[in-house]
């Protein structure tokens, strides 16, 4: 079974548990946000379906990125100065952020010395992690040559 699968699989779960409607343009969004990968803007979405001549309204693409994030299927990442991106969870490896306050651009990393940091923070103060969230903030190299 594939990612994009699993993830719809455990949507209409999650919406039959919820009591929520089943939609084409929920699903239509989920898949969007799959197959698209990478990090996503609310705005940028929207536009990409209406591009792709789905019909969704703007509400639809912001309450469905709500309503996934939810049900963790979709991760909402806060950037500061009030940049909000989404991206996709279900199969995702555990990865941290590069965020240049330049140009915004956003990316991922993976360290795995920040597992065993985890691992050591955890025995030390006895603490179970259930996730965490690292972004590091500076200039892109583009920006630095500028």
């Amino acid at each position: 079974m594939s990612i994009i699968d699993k993830a719809i699989a455990h949507f209409t779960e999650e919406l039959g548990e919820r009591g929520l409607r089943k939609t084409p343009e929920r699903f239509a969004i989920l898949r969007e946000i799959y197959n698209l990968g990478g990090h996503l803007d609310a705005e940028d979405l929207f536009m990409h379906m209406k591009n792709q001549n789905y019909r969704v309204s703007r509400a639809t693409v912001y309450n469905t990125l709500e309503l996934l994030v939810e049900v963790d299927l979709v991760k909402k990442l806060q950037f500061g100065n009030n940049i909000t991106l989404f991206e996709k969870s279900l199969g995702y490896k555990q990865h941290d952020h590069l965020i240049c306050t330049k140009c915004g651009r956003v990316q991922e990393f993976c360290d795995p010395r920040i597992q065993q940091t985890k691992s050591m923070v955890e025995e030390f103060i006895d603490f179970e992690i259930t996730h965490h969230s690292l972004n590091i903030y500076g200039f892109c190299r583009e920006c630095r040559k500028k």
